[in-house]
C-alpha cells in the first residue's frame, strides 16, 4: 500500500474491547488533520470515548458511517495527499478489505493470569515485552497499575496497551475486587494493601516498578514507596487518595449499597465530568462483582480502615518531600471523589489537573493521560 495513502482504523481500547461504534465524524472530508486531532467520537461495551487521529494530513474519505459497528483494525478512514485520485483511493480501500478479511481474527488477546501472592491470590494482566530489552532499547523498568476502590485491573483499559510499546505494563486486582481473593490479607488499610501490593510484585517476579495508582490505588502506591523505595521507581498518582483528608463518603457508601442497575448508574455518574460516557455494560459488569461472594464484607473493611469517620486515615503530604523518588499528580479539574486541590500537594512541574475530566480522568482524557505517564517513567529512567 502506498505511503501516500495511510489508514485509519478502529482503535482496541483494552482488553475486552472487540468492536467499535461510530457515535460521530469530528471532522469533514477534506478536512486537514494533525496527528493527536479529535476524530471521532467511538463508543465501546464498557465507555464511550473520542479518537486522536493516529496520522496527519488530508481527510480524504470517510469510509465508516456515524451509527455503524466495525471490529477492532477496521477501516474508519483515509487520509491522503492531494494528488492521489479518487481511483488510487477506491483501490486502497478495497485492498485493505481483503487484507482484514484474509487476515481473519486477530490474534487472542493476552489473559489474565492467576497466582497465590503471600496469603491471597492476585489476578494480573501483562502487556508488553516479555523480558527486558525485548523491545531493542536496552532495559525499561516495567509499570505496575494499581486500580481504585471497586475498580479492577480493566479501569485501565485505556492505558495500558498504549504505555506497553516499550516495556512490560501489569495491571492487578487488587485484593477483595475483580478476579482477586476476596480475603483480605492483613487487614483493609492502606499498609496492609501495600503488603498485598509488594507481595504480588514478588508473585509477578517484579523487583523494581514505575507504579501508577487511581485513587485508594495511588494511596497504596506512596505507602509501597514509603516502605520499601528500592521496590519503586516513581509515582503517578491519578485523582489519588492521601494527599487530604476530604473524600466523597456518600460515593462510597453508595457503592457498597447499591444493588439495582438504577442505584449503581446513579452512583457511578459521581465519577465522571460526562455522565453519557458511562455504559449499560459498565453498570451490569459492576453489578455483578458486588454479587460475588465474600465482595461486600471486603469492601466494607477497606472502607471502614480507610474512609474512617468519613475522611482519609492515611495522609502522605508530610513524607512526600523525604521520598527518594520522583511523584507525579494527574487530576481531573471535575473530580467529585476527592478535590482537584489535594493536587496541589505535589510539586508545578509535576501537577496536572486536566480540565472537562472527573474522577476517571485516565478514561475521560487517556491520551492526555498516557502522554504524561510515558514522559514521565521515561525521564525517571534516565
Amino acid at each position: 500500500m502506498s505511503d501516500a495513502i495511510r489508514p485509519i482504523g478502529m482503535p482496541k481500547w483494552g482488553l475486552a474491547m472487540t468492536e467499535g461504534k461510530v457515535n460521530a465524524w469530528l471532522v469533514e472530508e477534506g478536512a486537514e488533520i494533525a496527528q493527536g486531532d479529535e476524530i471521532l467520537e467511538i463508543e465501546t461495551s464498557k465507555i464511550t470515548n473520542v479518537f486522536e487521529s493516529p496520522v496527519a494530513g488530508r481527510l480524504r474519505r470517510r469510509v465508516a458511517a456515524e451509527g455503524e459497528t466495525l471490529p477492532v483494525g477496521a477501516l474508519l478512514g483515509v487520509v491522503a495527499d492531494g494528488g492521489v485520485d479518487e481511483a488510487a483511493i477506491d483501490a486502497f480501500v478495497a485492498q485493505y478489505r481483503q487484507h482484514a478479511a484474509e487476515a481473519g481474527a486477530a490474534a487472542a488477546a493476552p489473559e489474565p493470569v492467576l497466582l497465590p501472592a503471600e496469603g491471597w491470590t492476585v489476578r494480573a494482566l501483562r502487556l508488553g515485552p516479555e523480558a527486558a530489552g525485548e523491545s531493542g532499547t536496552g532495559p525499561a523498568t516495567p509499570v505496575l497499575m494499581i486500580h481504585g476502590f471497586g475498580g479492577d485491573l480493566l479501569n485501565w483499559q485505556l492505558n495500558q496497551p498504549a504505555l506497553a510499546a516499550d516495556r512490560a505494563v501489569v495491571a492487578i486486582d487488587l485484593p477483595g475486587h475483580g478476579g482477586a481473593s476476596k480475603v483480605l490479607p492483613g487487614g483493609g488499610d492502606i499498609a496492609a494493601l501495600a503488603g498485598a501490593v509488594r507481595g504480588a510484585m514478588a508473585a509477578l517476579a517484579i523487583e523494581r516498578a514505575h507504579l501508577v495508582g487511581h485513587s485508594l490505588g495511588g494511596a497504596i502506591a506512596l505507602q509501597l514507596a514509603c516502605d520499601a523505595p528500592e521496590a519503586v521507581a516513581s509515582v503517578t498518582l491519578v485523582c489519588s487518595a492521601g494527599l487530604g483528608p476530604e473524600i466523597n463518603t456518600d460515593y462510597i457508601e453508595g457503592f457498597i449499597a447499591a444493588d439495582r442497575r438504577r442505584e449503581m448508574k446513579a452512583t457511578v455518574t459521581a465519577l465522571f465530568a460526562d455522565p453519557s460516557l458511562i455504559s449499560r455494560d459498565m453498570v451490569d459488569d459492576l453489578l455483578k462483582y458486588k454479587r460475588l461472594d465474600g465482595v461486600l464484607p471486603a469492601l466494607r473493611a477497606i472502607a471502614d480502615a480507610a474512609f474512617a469517620g468519613g475522611r482519609q486515615a492515611a495522609m502522605f503530604t508530610d513524607r512526600l518531600a523525604a521520598l527518594p523518588v520522583p511523584v507525579q499528580a494527574i487530576w481531573g479539574e471535575a473530580d467529585r471523589i476527592i478535590p482537584a486541590a489535594h493536587a496541589t500537594a505535589i510539586a508545578d512541574a509535576r501537577r496536572h489537573v486536566l480540565p472537562d475530566a472527573g474522577h476517571m480522568v485516565h478514561m475521560e482524557r487517556p491520551e492526555e493521560v498516557n502522554r504524561l505517564i510515558a514522559a514521565f517513567v521515561t525521564a525517571a529512567d534516565g
